[in-house]
């Protein structure tokens, strides 16, 4: 039998007891992170206006990966240059200006020399759907040799058509060309040099403004810039022959990307190959209603060469795409696996081609 002292004792120690369990209980509650506290921001840069292809993905991009985690991260976007350049786009994700970056690998040759192949090649008559797969996957099976992304993350990957002439004076043959100066982007200039045309480096924003004040001729591009930065209203003419292709990259930081929770990366890369599907078929799309629009409201010709004139035009590029491999080799490159996966991939599909005075190697 317990005596009245030991009966208060074992109620202290069971009151002990209780509030210890309270306290505990107490400290998980404060320890588990509010919903608020979880939320991630990110920041997205881009140095095109909204308007353009690439913004229009990042939109998509940021609604998406903002849905498919319920809310988690939120994206803050910096289209039309207004947080990092061309010019230091990559550098600046390094440096933390910007969690994301995207640009044209073109405008830093030297930066990506293997990935810039998938561009710089001529004779790819593909559209941008087919193109932007291809190229997000052959990043994906060139990546480790590939030392330029080891910094990087590749958050998504995908390119424009190819370019076209777009001109104020009609472009109707090769002797056409001679002495016109026309924009391309980035180091796509061996193509024009090869037709005689002399290559003016300049970014897209500056293009409008240059071919108002004839500093330049025209510009090779892909053709939704007719309507999106209202080209038509001064190039009249669309030569129908494909040159060279522009590719985008978004890259991450790898600290930045490694700070991330794992459920939260495993959505950004279910989205890489999508986001390059999405805006391949979103370009392909909007190029059509550009096309219909230039030619409706502003009365613009597409030209196209029979097949004499374009077989001149291929006999003019046929070396360069040699030449360009080449010298890539020589940089200890594997330049021809890589042309020769892109011929596989691009064949792969029943609706693309590739110009065959172009590819005459089937490469080892």
């Amino acid at each position: 039998m317990k005596t009245s002292t030991q009966v208060g004792t074992l109620a202290l120690l069971i009151a002990a007891m209780a509030l210890v369990g309270c306290s505990d209980a107490q400290e998980e509650v404060v320890d588990e992170p509010s919903d608020d506290a979880q939320v991630i921001t990110l920041s997205y840069a881009f140095f095109a206006p909204a308007q353009s292809f690439p913004a229009i993905q990042m939109e998509h991009w940021a609604k998406e990966l903002n849905e498919r985690t319920d809310g988690r991260v939120e994206v803050d976007l910096f289209p039309g240059g207004s947080l990092l350049t061309a010019s230091n786009m990559y550098d600046g994700v390094l440096n933390g200006v910007a969690d994301i970056g995207l640009s044209a690998t073109s405008y830093e040759p030297g930066r990506f020399p293997l990935i810039n192949l998938a561009g710089s090649l001529t004779g790819q008559d593909v559209n941008s759907d087919v193109a932007s797969r291809m190229t997000y996957q052959l990043i994906q099976e060139f990546g480790d040799q590939m030392p330029e992304l080891e910094e990087f993350k590749v958050i998504t990957a995908f390119t424009s058509e190819p370019a076209y002439f777009q001109t104020i004076e009609p472009i109707r043959q090769l002797e056409d060309l001679n002495g016109l100066e026309i924009r391309i982007s980035g180091d796509n200039s061996r193509a024009l040099d090869a037709l005689g045309v002399t290559a003016v480096g300049m970014s897209q924003a500056d293009a409008g403004e240059a071919l108002q004040s004839g500093i330049i001729d025209g510009y090779a591009a892909s053709r939704e810039v007719l309507m999106d930065m209202q080209f038509a209203r001064l190039a009249k003419y669309v030569t129908d022959y494909p040159l060279t292709n522009t590719i985008f990259a978004a890259l991450m930081s790898r600290e930045k990307w490694e700070a991330l929770p794992a459920d939260i990366q495993a959505v950004i890369e279910e989205l890489a190959p999508e986001m390059a599907a999405f805006t391949g078929q979103y370009l392909d799309e909007h190029i059509q209603r550009s096309l219909e629009w230039a030619q409706k409201e502003e009365g613009v010709e597409v030209i196209a060469l029979d097949d004499d004139e374009a077989s001149r035009w291929d006999d003019q590029l046929a070396p360069v795409n040699e030449t360009i491999l080449s010298d890539a080799e020589q940089q200890g490159l594997p330049a021809y696996a890589f042309a020769e996966r892109m011929r596989e991939l691009i064949e792969s599909r029943g609706d693309s081609r590739l110009r065959a005075r172009h590819w005459p190697i089937r490469y080892q």
